[in-house]
């Protein structure tokens, strides 16, 4: 088994930490704890935590158009790609302890640097963008009872995946994220989504 290299390892448990805290919730001292490595080289890695965070930004963006794409690729009908995408939102929350990066950032968005703004955007384009095709074959493939629009339709299957994580994340409770989400399945004809991500 190869092992990780340090600054993948640092990646892994920034990542779990803006997830879990928020970029403000956590330092370099306390990732020197958690990976065992002086702050000097956290340093060495990541010259300020502005590097670190857009650098966490730009890995999630590309993980995450990997995972749409494997949507795209195992499953055949929009409805199930809409399932697939919910339930990427609903592990996410891994058991409400924690938030997808991308809306875990938004939060505290005010502090973020101009680049990872950019990043969050990109990010938030490409899923959107991604969502209005599905929705576009929809209107096509007839899984998804009443479509509209593709792209206010997208606009709305965003907005509703990070509401429900934020209001299961306050609670810890995945109830939340399901009774929110629960209509949007309920549009879907087909039986549950097969993705294994």
């Amino acid at each position: 088994m190869v092992k990780a290299d340090t600054k993948t390892v640092l990646l892994d448990a920034a990542e779990w930490a803006a997830r879990r805290h928020g970029h403000d919730g956590f330092s370099y001292a306390d990732l020197s704890k958690h990976v065992g490595i002086r702050t000097a080289s956290i340093h060495y890695h990541f010259p300020a935590k502005t590097d670190l965070i857009t650098a966490l930004m730009t890995r999630y963006k590309g993980a995450i158009a990997k995972k749409l794409a494997k949507l795209d690729q195992d499953l055949d009908s929009s409805g199930d790609r809409i399932l697939g995408f919910l339930d990427l939102y609903r592990t996410a929350l891994n058991g409400g302890d924690t938030l997808c990066l991308c809306v875990a950032l938004s939060m505290g968005r005010d502090t973020l640097t101009e680049e990872t703004l950019r990043q969050i955007a990109d990010f938030r384009g490409q899923t959107l963008a991604w969502l209005q095709e599905v929705f576009a074959l929809a209107a096509q493939d007839g899984s998804i009872r009443n479509v509209c629009d593709p792209s206010k339709e997208a606009a709305a299957a965003l907005a509703l995946a990070e509401g429900a994580q934020v209001s299961a994340r306050s609670e810890q409770n995945m109830q939340r994220f399901d009774h929110a989400t629960e209509m949007m399945r309920q549009r879907i004809r087909s039986g549950p989504s097969a993705a294994a991500l």
